[in-house]
């Protein structure tokens, strides 16, 4: 069986395409005749991110086990070059389209362009709820992260009430725009402040720990010893409030979301640092891939177009046995 593999930046696409030659679609769900290859187009905007870059490498294996025409684009965060260089490999045929943690909201223009050529796109974590622009997008339960952090700051606060929690999140990213919220609302029923009035917004990912360090340091400053707890919305942000933390000589702890290395360190070393969670990538990876693979055997797409799955809360007591988010292979 022919294999071809092109991993491309989102500008080289195009002319990459047209050197390649790349046929037409099916139309149906099993690549063709036994001489043509499956033929799949992959695309990330996370790629620069430890858990995006192991999505780019994990998919381009996967396929190259399989004997895919694979197609892979990664889009570095720039929508303006990712969407029309997926749109004009969609033009030249696919038979599936995998999305790697690109949310919806921002890939309006590439689900259009999949809908009119028929083309099913296969998801993971883009998207936090239901969406028809996928046969199928796996994510993460949002409530169980927030239900496992706030226990975690429960559990070591002594109880939720009456405590000043401070909530960080970032809305461009709809995981953690939804989890922030979420946290937000659980921890105004549990009886808690919410420190600054209301969640605290990082504006970029690039520069999420020196504006949660900022955040948590200018709280700390304007209001000795006031605060009982931070939660985050993801690692690198917590990583900054805990270093807030420390430097003040305060004792409030910090939850954060991802399970990196650094975050497991932080735990282990004690300290600010309280509890992570770790989100089962490989295993929702190998979910999509089997409904992928269930397609291009027969045409048949998943019952249902989404699923939240179960995640681990991990601190002082298992974070010895939890692989780092950014060391997947």
């Amino acid at each position: 069986m022919r294999r071809k593999f092109i991993t491309l930046t989102a500008a080289a696409v195009a002319a990459a395409l047209m050197l390649a030659g790349c046929s037409g679609s099916s139309g149906g769900g099993t690549g063709g005749d036994g001489d043509k290859a499956f033929k799949v187009i992959a695309f990330t905007s996370g790629n620069q991110t430890p858990i995006g870059a192991w999505w780019v490498k994990a998919v381009t294996a996967k396929a190259d086990e399989l004997g895919w025409d694979l197609t892979m684009i990664q889009g570095d965060f720039d929508f303006q070059k990712m969407n029309p260089a997926v749109e004009s490999a969609i033009g030249q045929g696919a038979d599936v389209i995998l999305d790697g943690y690109t949310d919806v909201s921002s890939i309006g223009s590439i689900v259009t362009a999949a809908k009119d050529a028929g083309i099913p796109i296969f998801a993971v974590d883009s998207g936090t709820e239901a969406n028809d622009a996928f046969a199928l997008n796996i994510t993460a339960n949002q409530q169980g992260i927030v239900d496992e952090t706030l226990g975690a700051l429960d559990d070591q606060l002594g109880g939720l009430k009456g405590k000043t929690i401070m909530v960080i999140g970032h809305d461009p990213h709809a995981g953690i725009r939804m989890r922030a919220g979420l946290a937000a609302d659980d921890l105004a029923a549990a009886g808690a402040t919410l420190a600054g009035g209301a969640i605290q917004k990082v504006t970029s990912p690039a520069t999420g720990r020196t504006e949660a360090l900022a955040l948590v340091s200018d709280f700390l400053t304007a209001n000795p010893g006031g605060l009982d707890g931070v939660w985050v919305g993801w690692d690198d942000a917590a990583l900054g409030a805990a270093q807030a933390v420390t430097e003040a000589g305060a004792d409030a702890k910090v939850t954060g979301v991802d399970a990196t290395s650094e975050a497991i360190g932080g735990i282990e070393a004690g300290g600010a640092f309280l509890a992570t969670v770790e989100q089962p990538w490989p295993s929702i990876l190998d979910s999509v891939m089997t409904a992928v693979q269930a397609y291009q055997k027969d045409g048949t797409l998943p019952s249902s177009n989404f699923e939240a799955v179960d995640t681990t809360l991990v601190d002082k007591a298992n974070a010895a046995t939890i692989t780092p988010s950014d060391k997947l292979k």
